[in-house]
């Protein structure tokens, strides 16, 4: 089990080394939250991404074929955030993941971290939130 779970840590680390595509401070608003008037007035939410893959060849042919377009990451989470209400933030990241493994196969991880600049907490901060990373050899199944 150690053996493995250092396996993992190690391919980790190589991989935030890697090609990775890169979204940040996109702006949306959702209906996201356990308390009702999360669920009935909305609010903003603060989301970055990052996706892992190789762009060696996009690199040497300059061509949107041989890459992912970021484009196509914004809609996913621009429909995830804008879409149907999750209780957590933890779901909504889940889902903006999960949806990019299944439509893009090149992508080998993903890191999602989705913030709530707005929140019924006393004292002065940016944002609270989430942030996970979900690699396809792993998380890709569920």
């Amino acid at each position: 089990m150690l053996l493995s779970c250092l396996g993992i840590m190690m391919e980790e680390d190589q991989l935030m080394k890697g090609d990775k595509l890169v979204l940040r401070g996109l702006k949306f608003h959702g209906f996201h939250g356990v308390k009702p008037e999360e669920r009935t007035l909305g609010q903003k939410f603060l989301v970055d991404v990052d996706a892992w893959l190789d762009l060696r060849e996009a690199g040497k042919s300059d061509r949107l074929s041989d890459t992912v377009s970021y484009t196509e990451i914004y809609r996913i989470v621009k429909e995830v955030v804008e879409g149907e209400p999750q209780n957590l933030l933890e779901s909504v990241a889940h889902r903006i993941a999960s949806t990019t493994f299944t439509k893009f196969t090149q992508i080998t991880a993903v890191r999602v971290k989705i913030g709530k600049p707005h929140v019924a907490v006393q004292g002065q901060l940016d944002y609270l939130g989430v942030e996970i990373f979900r690699m396809r050899k792993i998380d890709a199944q569920d």
